[in-house]
């Protein structure tokens, strides 16, 4: 007699743990096979982007903490990097070298949020633990600079809120060793773990030619062997006086994907190590910019690589202390696209891996 099944709708989301709260994703599954996806968004909507059009320059600052609260510093730099261009404003550089080690160091601690997460998600107990214990060393760090642990607003049109703390440089010195023994920890830990090799391996693949046709970027674009990074093809900031690689992966897998970030770990701590010996011992942290910002009229987009990949943002100015129109490329936003097409035709089994592999941890899907 042949097997009956019966196709349903599956929630995962937005209470499932998989997605930490702000995602939906519908499915049908017959069996344990998935035969539709649905991503459904919106359950952290903040209206951002129309907000914006009603409040000063410095004003929207705050709110681009909320983008993605797992990486403030990048959003930060990423709106007011923007305004500068628009005016032509030429940061000092000292601000810049400061901007360039919070950005990386929040870059590491976003990575360890995913990395504790989507292990946890498939299983694992105790890398969720250690990510945070070593998430904590940053974040003190970036509290102490910037006066927040979460939404750290540290950045400012023309420069940086604060210099940093007497001592703060020679603390992000000695974390840098520290952490690079941590990660080969969690490889030992992790990697080549059979069981987390099983749920990993050959699982959510797709191509280089996929991963630009549907507009994927950071790592999830990089998985697939396409060597990338704004940081490297379009420097920004003083990213063009730092040494460091772009890691890829090969067979564009769940697997590569894990791996790419790992080693990105790596080389942020290589761009930190770089630009603290470089580090000026003295200058101004700060642009002389009018106490009331006003672009001149025009329109600018500026990209930078967030954690997730490329954080686009586009002004319109009409020559007002307000943009008249602002628009964000989220990365995870555009990366979801793909979603239904890695998981139609796999099994609920897979879903946290294939979820995790994109990154939908905490934030920024829906600004």
């Amino acid at each position: 007699m042949a097997e009956r099944t019966e196709e349903m709708l599956l929630n995962v989301g937005p209470q499932h743990p998989s997605t930490h709260g702000v995602f939906r994703l519908v499915v049908k599954v017959d069996g344990e096979k998935i035969t539709d996806a649905i991503p459904v968004i919106g359950y952290l909507h903040r209206g951002t982007e129309k907000l914006a059009e009603d409040l000063t320059y410095t004003q929207i600052i705050p709110y681009t903490d909320r983008l993605d609260y797992l990486t403030s510093m990048a959003n930060n730099y990423a709106f007011v990097q923007a305004v500068e261009k628009l005016m032509g404003i030429e940061v000092p550089e000292r601000a810049e070298y400061l901007r360039v080690i919070v950005m990386e160091l929040n870059r590491i601690a976003s990575h360890l949020v995913w990395w504790g997460t989507n292990l946890l998600d498939l299983g694992a107990l105790s890398p969720f633990l250690y990510a945070f214990r070593d998430r904590e060393m940053i974040i003190n760090m970036l509290n102490e600079i910037s006066g927040a642990r979460l939404t750290f607003n540290y950045m400012r049109i023309g420069g940086v809120k604060w210099d940093a703390p007497e001592g703060w440089i020679e603390k992000v010195r000695k974390f840098v060793p520290y952490m690079r023994e941590k990660i080969k920890e969690y490889h030992t830990l992790v990697t080549g773990n059979e069981i987390f090799l099983a749920r990993v391996k050959n699982i959510g693949v797709y191509d280089a030619e996929t991963a630009i046709n549907y507009g994927l970027t950071g790592p999830v674009l990089r998985g697939s062997n396409v060597k990338y990074d704004i940081r490297k093809n379009q420097p920004y900031s003083i990213y063009d006086r730092f040494e460091f690689d772009v890691p890829v992966g090969e067979n564009g897998d769940v697997y590569d994907r894990y791996m790419v970030r790992m080693e990105e770990m790596v080389q942020s701590l290589r761009i930190i190590e770089q630009a603290v010996e470089q580090f000026p011992e003295s200058g101004e942290i700060q642009a002389k910019v009018p106490k009331v910002i006003r672009p001149p009229q025009g329109e600018v987009y500026t990209r930078m690589e967030s954690s997730k990949g490329e954080l686009g943002v586009y002004i319109v100015s009409k020559g007002k202390d307000k943009p008249y129109r602002m628009k964000l490329r989220r990365p995870s936003f555009v990366n979801l696209q793909l979603l239904p097409k890695l998981l139609i035709g796999r099994t609920m089994a897979d879903v946290p891996a294939i979820l995790g592999a994109i990154d939908i941890v905490l934030g920024e899907v829906d600004a």
